[in-house]
């Protein structure tokens, strides 16, 4: 175990060896020294994440140590150890950037708290910005924002599609991300210079989704004072994304897949047909292949557009993007709202850690830009977080490889996640399951639960 690299410099050799002790045990990587002059050779070639001196040494002495880790190491934290006489000197100290310090005789309890609270400091502030590092990789192009390598590989297949032309199906729960995948797309292609539009297909009724679509020509109906163009028109030499394509009409999965089939569209009212030049990229939150089999959607259609198929995982499947994400969020809307927001603690990360989020990586955003807003100085604590956030503990139960799962699957989650909320405790998690402890250790028993 390496909770983080401390260097101890201490020319007492009792204090020294009682210190490097209980530091190890403490899980640190420790490295200790009686001299200050040997520290700054230390410090010349490696890289600590908090270094705890003596005030008082000869040659060298604490302040010259915390003036050259500075130096050297503008991230790394120093805590002094000073007598008690000498405590106002310690203070002093503390305005040339010293983290904090610690008099003699020392309680260990106290060095343990201090060395945790500055370690965990210098950490949190380095894992931000290496966020931020990553986040400025991004900036400029289209933003799909990821560490995961499921994701990172439906990039991959994005990227070798998008020069192609082909059709292609976006499938994944609200708020995974769909139409910034689409847009990926079409700013990867030969397309990039045309236009991009989408259009959500469940939010306008059966006519206006025609008419939004395939336009009108003059005098198609009443009201029709000029020609339309619709939206695989203007689309022409660019992209349309469709959202939510299974609530299309079968009327229209007619119209579309000639538009698909043959380049060209009618638009209502209209004999002479209109060429069009449109890439197509669809997209879903449900299963297409389940909708035609079950004769809800054309299956001649679905294979036109599903010429390359992304199925993108929920949050929840790729929590290693959360705090990159997070940081992300937390940069833009610190940027939007003019603040200098600059962290989220580890309470509030440790939580979005362990958060279900149902609403994905758009429910996500909604929480951080809250806290952004809320913050009053650099860090969002867990007082900017929304108050039903904090007081859920949601659990969600997902498709698995895009079937439903069965009762048995539900019931062995279930089971496992009360065991984990209970910390294993049988009788409470046999209590909320509404069985006897019996009858659940012949359920951990039959389904082979792994106990924690």
């Amino acid at each position: 175990m390496n909770n983080g690299r401390v260097l101890i410099v201490e020319d007492e050799q009792s204090a020294l060896k009682n210190l490097q002790h209980v530091m190890k045990k403490e899980g640190y990587d420790v490295t200790g020294t009686l001299s200050g002059t040997h520290a700054l050779e230390l410090l010349e070639g490696r890289e600590f994440d908090l270094v705890l001196t003596d005030l008082r040494m000869e040659k060298v002495d604490g302040v010259q140590v915390l003036e050259r880790t500075k130096q050297l190491h503008p991230e790394t934290e120093v805590i002094l150890i000073t007598a008690y006489a000498s405590i106002p000197s310690a203070v002093e100290t503390m305005k040339k950037g010293a983290y904090d310090y610690i008099g003699k005789p020392f309680k260990l309890d106290e060095v343990r708290k201090i060395v945790r609270s500055a370690v965990e400091r210098v950490q949190l502030r380095r894992e931000n910005l290496e966020l931020r590092r990553q986040v400025e990789k991004y900036e400029g192009k289209v933003k799909v924002i990821t560490q995961n390598p499921v994701v990172e590989g439906l990039l991959e297949t994005a990227r070798q599609i998008a020069p192609t032309d082909c059709n292609v199906l976006i499938t994944g729960e609200t708020g995974t991300g769909k139409e910034l995948f689409g847009r990926y797309i079409h700013y990867m292609s030969n397309r990039a210079e045309g236009p991009f539009y989408a259009v959500n297909c469940s939010s306008m009724s059966e006519d206006l989704l025609t008419n939004e679509l395939f336009g009108h020509e003059q005098g198609a109906f009443t009201g029709a004072d000029a020609v339309k163009k619709g939206m695989l028109e203007v689309s022409s030499g660019g992209t349309l994304y469709l959202d939510e394509i299974l609530e299309m009409s079968p009327a229209i999965q007619v119209r579309l897949l000639r538009v698909l089939q043959e380049k060209e569209l009618l638009r209502l009212g209209g004999t002479e047909p209109v060429e069009v030049d449109v890439r197509v990229v669809a997209a879903s939150d449900r299963d297409l292949g389940e909708a035609v089999r079950e004769d809800n959607f054309r299956n001649d259609l679905y294979y036109r557009l599903n010429v390359v198929s992304l199925n993108i995982p929920p949050l929840s499947e790729r929590r290693d993007d959360i705090p990159l994400l997070s940081q992300y969020f937390m940069k833009k809307y610190s940027a939007l709202m003019d603040k200098d927001v600059r962290e989220i603690s580890p309470a509030v990360l440790g939580m979005l850690m362990n958060y279900d989020f149902p609403g994905n990586v758009r429910e996500l955003e909604n929480i951080i830009e809250r806290g952004a807003a809320l913050a009053h100085e650099h860090t969002i604590e867990m007082a900017h977080l929304p108050q039903d956030f904090k007081e859920l503990n949601i659990k969600t139960f997902r498709r698995k490889e895009g079937r439903l799962p069965s009762l048995e699957e539900q019931e062995v989650s279930y089971i496992q996640w009360v065991l984990k909320e209970t910390g294993g405790n049988k009788t409470a998690a046999a209590k909320i399951l509404g069985i006897d402890r019996v009858s659940l250790w012949r359920k951990i028993k039959k389904y082979g639960i792994e106990e924690e």
